[in-house]
């Protein structure tokens, strides 16, 4: 009998010796699935350094410009950040005259993102400014209507995240002013810029702003 009870015994802790490590993976497992998903926070400081930013564009493996390349800087991961634009953006800014930041948005324009833009009156036909091009290639683009500037400086990418700060998208802005810029996907700073874009955009309709001169 105590020879059962020991082997009986035996085959219990060998079960528990293999069980063990399987339940402490499952439960790790569980945890790993309860936890909320890390929220995207990011903060990137301008001047950027100059560097080339060809192969954020294209695939090719060699650039001849003069630039330094494979270099991560704060444009470069801006451009990323606009690019990753898989449905929507919608971009609401006093200035815009920086190339490579219309080319990432006339990029996503062609591979049919719906792209907005929503901008100053006083400053969409200042020497340089993109908006022209980006209207032209078929990109809705509205005017704030009233006296005052539209000053804001942001973008919605997908609805849920945000890209704001100090900057406005020109080329003075990024290579030569001391500029901030933070990408959040927190929900309670996402939704009253999703809110305020919609405010405007509707208020800028063209079609509403012809019945209030009428």
């Amino acid at each position: 009998l105590d020879q059962m009870s020991a082997m009986w015994t035996a085959k219990v802790l060998g079960l528990a010796v293999v069980a063990l490590p399987l339940g402490v993976e499952l439960l790790l497992l569980l945890l790993r699935r309860l936890r909320p998903a890390r929220t995207l926070n990011e903060v990137l400081f301008f001047p950027s350094e100059l560097a080339c930013v060809e192969h954020i564009f294209t695939s090719l493996s060699s650039c001849l410009c003069p630039l330094p390349h494979s270099v991560e800087t704060s444009l470069s991961r801006l451009l990323r950040r606009v690019l990753s634009a898989a449905s929507s953006l919608d971009l609401c800014v006093f200035a815009f005259s920086n190339m490579n930041l219309s080319r990432a948005v006339l990029a996503l324009h062609a591979r049919g993102v719906v792209v907005r833009i929503l901008s100053d009156r006083d400053y969409v036909a200042i020497t340089g400014s993109q908006i022209g091009v980006l209207r032209r290639a078929g990109i809705c683009v509205r005017c704030d209507a009233t006296s005052v500037h539209m000053h804001h400086k942001f973008a919605l990418v997908d609805g849920r995240r945000l890209i704001t700060g100090s900057l406005n998208w020109t080329l003075t802005a990024v290579q030569s002013n001391t500029e901030n810029v933070v990408v959040t996907e927190e929900p309670d700073l996402v939704r009253p810029f999703a809110e305020e874009f919609h405010r405007l955009w509707e208020r800028n309709d063209p079609a509403r702003c012809l019945r209030r001169r009428k």
